[in-house]
């Protein structure tokens, strides 16, 4: 563990002495540590020495009793979600609207210079590979930007995950760009490069989900491990999982002959529309079998 890292741990440890920890308490520390670790990052990247920036991190915190007070005040009676609400920073609010606004005029001029509407028809496609750009490194910042947001459920992550997505999903939109305009109007003639985008999307989303650990709040970890086992239905249930096992082969008996048939008789684009229903009507089942009468009163 880094100087700083223990740094923060012991002021922490020392702004709560004499303080009861009770869960509510222990979750309240817990948010105040991973703030107070992103908070000691920001410092540092502005030029504060590491000490420095861990001391002034806590004295930014305010008084500490005073936070605990109000919070075990407030929790009451209250939802968990409630009492552990976690409202976005204004600033935040205002990037994320101006940056959507800057991907929707983007892929707003992307699709009517595709289809024609504006520009000539031998005009060079660099504005719509520009405009493609532009549009993905939008999503991309705020895919990066949100996710280094603390939320209600979950801890921001770390700076340089949080850039790692940002890259993946401004990789794979550019990718997903491209290959749209070569197959609607042949607009880019770089389709192969975007599908060499689509895949290192792929490889670093797989890489950074694989990795990912918890970031859940403790007070979501309990809530999830409270309701795990009541949510299982089919695991309590034996007989119920066995109607399901029955209806999912006979929803797919009729949906496959369905297929067969419309293929046969209408057209075999028309037939797709049977799997769509089976797919439906599967769905429908299982959200009956798990959250229906019969599971409400298990």
């Amino acid at each position: 563990m880094s100087n700083t890292a223990l740094d923060i741990h012991r002021l922490l440890d020392e702004a709560f002495v004499g303080i009861e920890v009770t869960p509510e308490v222990q979750d309240l520390k817990e948010e105040m540590r991973a703030n107070l670790v992103a908070r000691v990052e920001e410092l540092q990247a502005s030029g504060v020495a590491p000490g420095e920036a861990a001391r002034r991190a806590i004295a930014e915190l305010g008084d500490v009793r005073a936070i605990v007070d109000e919070t075990v005040r407030v929790a009451g009676d209250a939802p968990s979600w409630q009492r552990h609400r976690v409202r976005p920073r204004p600033a935040y609010v205002m990037r994320t609207v101006l940056v959507a606004l800057v991907a929707a005029a983007a892929l707003g001029f992307v699709v009517l210079r595709l289809a024609g509407l504006v520009g000539a028809e031998d005009q060079s496609t660099l504005d719509v590979a520009a405009a493609i750009a532009v549009a993905a490194l939008a999503g991309g910042f705020l895919v990066g930007d949100g996710l280094r947001q603390e939320t209600t459920t979950n801890h921001p992550v770390s700076r340089r995950r949080a850039v790692g997505y940002g890259v993946a999903t401004t990789a794979g939109l550019v990718g997903l760009g491209s290959v749209a305009g070569y197959v609607l109007d042949r607009a880019l003639a770089w389709p192969i490069a975007g599908v060499v985008l689509l895949v290192v999307s792929i490889v670093i989303f797989t890489y950074l989900g694989t990795t990912q650990t918890n970031r859940h709040k403790p007070w979501v970890v309990r809530e999830m491990a409270r309701h795990e086992r009541a949510a299982d239905r089919f695991e309590r249930d034996p007989a119920a999982a066995a109607r399901f096992g029955i209806y999912t082969v006979a929803i797919w008996i009729v949906a496959l002959a369905a297929f067969v048939v419309v293929g046969f008789t209408v057209g075999w684009a028309w037939s797709l529309l049977a799997l769509l229903g089976g797919v439906v009507v599967m769905m429908l089942t299982l959200a009956r079998m798990l959250f229906g009468g019969d599971a409400r009163q298990a």
